[in-house]
């Protein structure tokens, strides 16, 4: 029997707002740097490349992140090894829409015989054999016409995980999949951990792409039929690296997983026990474990100094952080928020940016350095009238064409050359050189050199919000 392509299929999304405040809307948990300066996506890149057989990656994620995955793929360089595409939706849509789009894209382009293991981007996983042979054993499986999951077996009667009741042994290996539960509250959780009947779900997935629109088409035909409609109107709307979905009909598609759609309703379900180290790093103290800890307890990253302080963890950023007399807490602080709580609460930690979201406060959204397509803004400091930004522009970057009406901008160059367009001039400002936008001028800053180029921006006028902008022109295709 020939061998069918494996494609890792990396699921890149999600807002994390359980690791508030060092995961916004606008810089979710993927991008989260872990203490080994890489982030959670680039990991389950380098984990997916390393897999025998693998010549490519398929990353779906929202359009608005494509630039920082962009970022991120490129700090590795070689490491990674293998070519990638992105799928990108333009609004969230949960796991059924990603992946019977990256179905539809895999059959087209690589075959309908393509088995596809489907990652989130925001797992820790111990990337060993243990691993490789799990995802050997669901590969084969998937290219017998199976759909397949993978269980961890649990560790703790764990009630934040939904769980897979195993059923009976399939000649290959694995087993068929009994039914999926709910997340269990605590003595149900208990119970399964003592029965050795359930594992956590893992929400790793692996198909051909044929089993899984089959699947969808005979479970789901109505769903089916207008995620077949997206994929016709968007297949042609690609250039490099990327193909986005069609806009308007993406948006109309229900918000549903691949559990609910289809994986809890066909009866070709098998399941994969996995012994690897699996973590969803869902909450803070997930991510806590991903560092070690001291004598007493304490797990830290940053600067601090702790005084009668036990099993706490403590996340910092830029600022000493000291603590006198705590036990049981995590600490993130960084530079407009700071998050404290018990350990045993940190899944009520999205209540809090439920609460920043309703009140439209823009911490639940941005931090104080704003990834944008060209590079960054860092606001410095703000005020009544005034606002002062550095910015950092990637060598051939170029911020749109535009014009604000309330503000007039002073520009500072510290590093590097900036290209200038102020209404009808075209000019360079170099090092410890100084220009001036005024109010109602057409203006672009574009980074002509092969460095960052680094700037300071004061703005002032009566109105500074960043939604006082008219784009006449834009590289990244924002209006």
């Amino acid at each position: 029997m020939a061998t069918s392509t494996l494609i890792p299929v990396i699921l890149s999304g999600g807002a994390g707002t359980r690791l508030w405040p060092a995961s916004r809307a606008a810089y979710p948990k993927p991008f989260l740097p872990l203490a080994d300066g890489q982030n959670l996506l680039q990991k389950t890149w380098l984990r997916a490349a390393a897999l025998p057989g693998v010549e490519r990656l398929l990353t779906v994620t929202n359009r608005d992140y494509y630039f920082l995955s962009q970022d991120a793929a490129r700090s590795l360089g070689r490491e990674l090894g293998c070519p990638q595409h992105y799928l990108l939706e333009p609004v969230g849509r949960n796991t059924a829409p990603a992946l019977a789009l990256a179905a539809f894209y895999a059959a087209e382009r690589h075959g309908p015989d393509s088995v596809l293991l489907a990652l989130a981007a925001d797992h820790a996983i111990d990337a060993d054999e243990r691993f490789s042979a799990a995802v050997a054993l669901a590969a084969r499986l998937a290219a017998q016409g199976e759909l397949v999951t993978f269980g961890i077996r649990p560790t703790e009667p764990h009630t934040g995980y939904g769980y897979i009741e195993l059923g009976e042994p399939l000649d290959m290996g694995g087993r068929r999949v009994a039914r999926f539960v709910e997340k269990p509250d605590a003595v149900t959780a208990c119970a399964y951990l003592e029965g050795g009947r359930h594992l956590w779900n893992a929400g790793i997935f692996c198909f051909s792409a044929t089993t899984l629109l089959d699947a969808l088409a005979r479970h789901c035909p109505d769903w089916f039929e207008a995620a077949s409609a997206v994929w016709q109107a968007s297949r042609e709307q690609s250039e490099g690296d990327w193909l986005q979905f069609d806009a308007e009909r993406f948006a109309a598609l229900p918000d549903i997983s691949i559990d609910y759609a289809l994986m809890e309703k066909a009866d070709n379900v098998a399941v994969v026990p996995a012994e690897f180290g699996w973590s969803d790093v869902g909450s803070w103290t997930a991510l806590a474990e991903l560092t070690p800890a001291d004598a007493e307890g304490n797990r830290v990253r940053g600067e601090a100094v702790l005084v009668d302080t036990h099993n706490t963890f403590i996340q910092g950023g830029s600022r000493l952080v000291a603590t006198v007399g705590i036990d049981d807490a995590v600490i993130v602080d960084t530079p407009d928020a700071l998050l404290v709580a018990h350990r045993d609460r940190v899944q009520d930690v999205k209540k809090v940016v439920e609460r920043l979201k309703r009140d439209n406060h823009e911490s639940y959204r941005l931090h104080r350095t704003v990834a944008r397509p060209w590079g960054t803004y860092t606001v410095l400091e703000e005020a009544e009238r005034f606002k002062i930004k550095r910015i950092v522009v990637k060598p051939g970057g170029s911020l749109s064409l535009q014009m604000h009406h309330h503000r007039s901008e002073h520009w500072i160059v510290v590093s590097g050359t900036a290209r200038v367009v102020n209404d009808e001039r075209e000019f360079l400002v170099r090092t410890n050189e100084s220009t001036y936008i005024p109010a109602g001028h057409r203006h672009r800053l574009t980074n002509p050199g092969v460095i960052d180029l680094v700037m300071i921006e004061v703005q002032s006028g009566d109105y500074l919000g960043e939604d006082d902008i008219v784009r006449f022109e834009d590289l990244y295709g924002r209006r």
